[in-house]
């Protein structure tokens, strides 16, 4: 089963071609990251308009690079939420359009579910697993007990690591989007420089980063009010705060899995492409004899179609979710328990 798959749910135009859920016959990515720098940050309208621009694009080099017509297509798929609802609209409206040209089946997705099953792709992962969902709106620690069976077991109390990342970037006057220039200049840095805190939570698997990213402000304040800060302090202060922000990750994901009798562990969304999350997750899952560690590839972490594709295969929304998902956009909560 081949199908194609159209992500728009934020600032990624996508569009992919997968066949039988794992194998990624081609994957195309239009990012507007460059677009939004200059404000800081991504404007709902604007992404919505660049999708436009850019959607028909995107599907036309998906199916040259696979060499495919739309008759070599079993289904159509797309993001219907969480995301942006101008966004969202774009890729939806764009995938059942085609759906209706073709008279093929038009697939809802989850884009939480989207980066779970990111996992699946060019590997052999089967549930159950625990995965470790970390990007730039959710923090949430889930035991994916069957292909479309998931529980959340933690979640963040405020912000998500992908949103502290960012804007203790914009504190230390880095580049949009912060996270990646973060985790750069914490590479050179010391990880032990600041003592810095791990919030304790009510749910053992719970998170939350609102203490460790004003933490981080009044060192940066301190340090402002008594002398410009030096690059040196900068880096020492980007380490200590990447040490803080990923070793509670870590810690929990691997209580979690050892509770469940879980041995294989998954971490999927934007921020799993950091290489302090992958370092300290790998090595601590391969210190535990007989487990098995699973990431995407980078280019699957962050926004793309193939997980989109994935997730349609192995567990596409029902129409009543999908519409209550996409009639909801932005605002959706998480649905993965419904």
């Amino acid at each position: 089963m081949k199908i194609l798959a159209l992500e728009t749910s934020c600032d990624e135009t996508s569009a992919a071609i997968v066949e039988e859920g794992r194998k990624v016959i081609a994957n195309i990515i239009s990012s507007q990251a460059d677009f939004h720098a200059k404000y800081g940050g991504v404007i709902p309208e604007m992404a919505a308009r660049q999708h436009l621009e850019t959607i028909n694009f995107v599907i036309s080099e998906a199916l040259d690079q696979a060499q495919y017509g739309l008759d070599d297509i079993d289904a159509f798929a797309a993001t219907l939420g969480p995301g942006l609802v101008g966004a969202l609209l774009v890729g939806a409206n764009a995938a059942k359009t085609l759906s209706f040209m073709t008279q093929k089946p038009f697939l809802g997705v989850n884009h939480l579910y989207a980066h779970v099953a990111s996992n699946y792709l060019e590997s052999d992962l089967e549930p159950p697993f625990l995965c470790l969902l970390i990007s730039g709106g959710h923090t949430q620690i889930l035991h994916v007990k069957h292909y479309n069976q998931i529980e959340i077991l933690g979640t963040t109390l405020d912000d998500a690591i992908g949103e502290a990342y960012d804007k203790v970037a914009r504190i230390l006057g880095l580049p949009y989007p912060g996270g990646p220039a973060l985790d750069k200049l914490a590479q050179s840095g010391n990880p032990k420089a600041f003592a810095l805190p791990q919030a304790r939570t009510d749910n053992p698997y719970d998170f939350s980063y609102s203490g460790l990213k004003t933490a981080v402000l009044r060192l940066y304040e301190k340090q402002m009010a008594s002398k410009d800060p030096s690059e040196d302090f900068k880096t020492d202060l980007a380490a200590s705060f990447q040490h803080a922000a990923t070793e509670v990750l870590v810690k929990k994901a691997m209580a979690a899995a050892k509770s469940l009798g879980l041995n294989q562990i998954a971490i999927a969304g934007g921020v799993a492409a950091n290489s302090a999350v992958r370092m300290k997750i790998q090595h601590a899952v391969h210190s535990e004899n007989g487990w098995r560690f699973f990431i995407p590839e980078s280019i699957y972490c962050t926004d793309n179609g193939a997980m989109v594709a994935a997730s349609a295969y192995f567990n596409p929304l029902t129409t009543d979710l999908a519409m209550e998902v996409f009639s909801r956009g932005e605002q959706v909560g998480n649905p993965l328990n419904s």
